[in-house]
């Protein structure tokens, strides 16, 4: 059996690793290939194309890219052309995937679209395509399945692999250190450079209250140290952990600023209390806040179905904003002398966050535990390799 799995950016590189690995177990003979990243590579797949090319973050800055992507699909395109796989199994990635799929349908290749889309978000319309084109939707989020129902679609719900990958049991052995404030700052080069300033910014300010805090990063496996470093003042000191110690370190950080993406979920299955933000282009955010359809960009607000923890996005994510939020959340002696950037923005944005929701560490605690009974049980990435494997055999079957 040849599979051919694609993988987009950073995070599906994850899932796809997690899939890989159910594979491997359920058909071992099987032969892995595609487009995928260095934990897809750990697992002896061949990695033809490399998921870092599509790592490019919001509208704008994909612009100055576009032909680089455009001569890797001509490439995957023609690569399927010649390997004929059994299947092509997508991972998320819709804007470059929705142009790969068509050709693997030409070519007779069933398709399987794992990590399903985020069209709930924006661009509702294209869950059409996915009921044209694709023959099973495997998702990972809960109330993905009543959205794609109102379009004709029946997805496969398996949980969420990165219960597989934490051991919560373990980690909830884990004191969190009083004062530890983490930093997530995303696994794009673009990402880092556009919040390790805030996060610099906010740590001034409330070492200002409380000297002997401690600030801590552990960079994505992707990212090299020294280039996190390069964002961050001297004068203040990082503490930096190897990727491999994520989840610990998280969990033993009393909060954490994050930038919006997977770290997130993370970070709450954990149960840690984490400040979510973002920032991006001025332009890319206004388009984004035109066409995005949904009340939250947080996993784990978008799941719960209200914000359990706050967001703080483009303005409203600066560094004096972050600031007073978290001086509030650690009760820093002072914390009320913080203002934020004291524009209509925290006044409009921010200063709605100090409430009973999410204004207060123990409350986001009880939040976060509330969280894990909605996301289903281990076993995901297992069970979606058993869905794609049983579907292939069933329609293999005379």
């Amino acid at each position: 059996m040849k599979l051919w799995i694609s993988a987009g950016e950073i995070s599906g590189d994850l899932h796809g690793s997690f899939l890989c690995g159910a594979l491997r177990r359920l058909r071992p003979e099987a032969r892995l290939m595609g487009m995928g990243g260095p934990r897809m590579r750990a697992l002896a797949f061949e990695s033809i194309f490399q998921a870092e090319e599509l790592s490019v973050m919001g509208f704008t800055e994909v612009l100055s890219h576009l032909p680089r992507i455009f001569r890797l699909l001509k490439n995957i395109k023609a690569r399927l052309r010649q390997e004929r796989p059994d299947a092509l199994v997508v991972i998320d990635a819709p804007d470059f995937h929705f142009r790969l799929i068509p050709e693997a349908e030409r070519l007779g290749i069933p398709i399987y679209y794992y990590i399903s889309p985020k069209v709930w978000a924006w661009r509702q319309g294209r869950a059409k395509f996915i009921k044209r084109h694709v023959r099973r939707l495997i998702s990972i989020l809960p109330f993905e399945v009543d959205f794609y129902r109102r379009f004709g679609l029946e997805a496969d719900y398996v949980g969420n692999p990165l219960l597989d990958q934490l051991d919560l049991p373990a980690l909830d052995q884990i004191r969190p250190r009083t004062g530890w404030i983490g930093l997530m700052p995303g696994s794009r080069r673009k990402e880092i450079s556009l919040m390790m300033p805030a996060f610099a910014q906010a740590a001034r300010l409330m070492l200002a209250l409380k000297a002997d805090l401690r600030f801590i990063c552990a960079p994505a496996p992707s990212l090299d140290e020294k280039y996190v470093r390069s964002f961050w003042p001297e004068d203040i000191p990082l503490y930096c952990r190897p990727p491999e110690e994520r989840y610990a370190f998280m969990r033993e950080c009393e909060m954490l600023l994050a930038a919006s993406g997977t770290a997130v979920l993370e970070s709450a299955l954990i149960g840690t209390p984490t400040l979510i933000t973002y920032r991006g282009s001025a332009l890319s955010f206004r388009i984004a806040k035109a066409v995005v359809k949904v009340p939250y960009v947080g996993l784990p607000n978008l799941i719960c179905g209200r914000e359990i923890m706050p967001e703080l996005l483009q303005d409203a994510g600066s560094g004096p904003n972050l600031a007073a939020l978290a001086a509030r959340w650690l009760e820093l002696p002072g914390a009320d002398s913080l203002n934020g950037s004291g524009d209509r923005t925290f006044a409009r944005e921010v200063r709605p966050k100090f409430s009973a929701e999410c204004g207060n560490l123990e409350q986001v605690r009880r939040n976060l535990a509330d969280l894990r009974q909605l996301v289903g049980k281990p076993g995901a990435a297992q069970r979606a390799a058993g869905i794609i494997l049983e579907d292939l055999a069933a329609a293999a079957a005379p």
